[in-house]
């Protein structure tokens, strides 16, 4: 019997919707591909971020273990002896210098401020007693001008312990009694707990289940108290 008319619209309705269904399949299959595809960017990006970062932070510890013995006395003036500035403290500890330069080597007459004295000792032990001793005199001076000594750091472990500063300040003032280790860490007290943070991503996400310290930090915010190469952290 030779199909009707009714009975062709019928069955091409009925491909037509099947044919549309199929499709739709098609464009879900396609979005969940392309979702998938921009998923393995992004963790793409995400591995090669942490890649970069670990390669960042091992050349930064490689750099500072190469530094381990050095100290730098900052503020005697570049036409100072480079051996001078710490007698008193080196006929204290009885420990002699091994190697003092200025860092950089070249002078800049157009920087104000004198360059560093880059001091070598022979072992950590000896830099370690230095470092306890200037510490002890709190107040270091060199012919009636503030000097300091401080361990030798790399560039970056230097930007990122200096990045700490105003967070330093403003726990300080809570009486939380933050310290930064070494090389770069920030130690602090809270609910009688002391926490330690290497990078200020960690502290951010800490803050996030401490309101009194989101607090503190918007107020270091207000104040001006984080530089401006911090504050996207906080």
């Amino acid at each position: 019997m030779t199909p009707n008319l009714a009975e062709i619209k019928n069955s091409m309705s009925q491909m037509q919707s099947k044919l549309e269904a199929l499709m739709a399949r098609v464009n879900e299959a396609e979005e969940s591909i392309s979702e998938l595809e921009d998923g393995l960017v992004e963790e793409k990006a995400k591995i090669e971020s942490g890649l970069k970062n670990i390669r960042s932070r091992m050349l930064r510890e490689i750099t500072d273990s190469m530094k381990c013995f050095n100290v730098r006395i900052i503020g005697i003036p570049d036409r100072v002896e480079k051996n001078r500035g710490l007698e008193e403290i080196y006929e204290e500890t009885n420990i002699r210098v091994q190697e003092a330069e200025r860092t950089p080597p070249k002078l800049n007459h157009d920087k104000p401020t004198p360059h560093h004295i880059k001091v070598h000792f022979a072992n950590i032990r000896s830099k370690d007693t230095v470092l306890k001793a200037a510490r002890a005199k709190k107040f270091l001076t060199y012919q009636g001008k503030g000097i300091r000594i401080t361990s030798d750091l790399s560039t970056q472990t230097w930007n990122e312990k200096k990045g700490w500063g105003g967070i330093f300040k403003a726990f300080s003032e809570k009486n939380m009694q933050p310290r930064i280790l070494y090389p770069a860490r920030l130690s602090f007290r809270i609910d009688g707990e002391i926490k330690t943070f290497l990078i200020h991503q960690s502290l951010t996400k800490f803050v996030t289940t401490k309101p009194a310290l989101q607090e503190i930090l918007r107020r270091c915010r207000n104040r001006r108290y984080i530089s401006q190469s911090h504050k996207s952290h906080l």
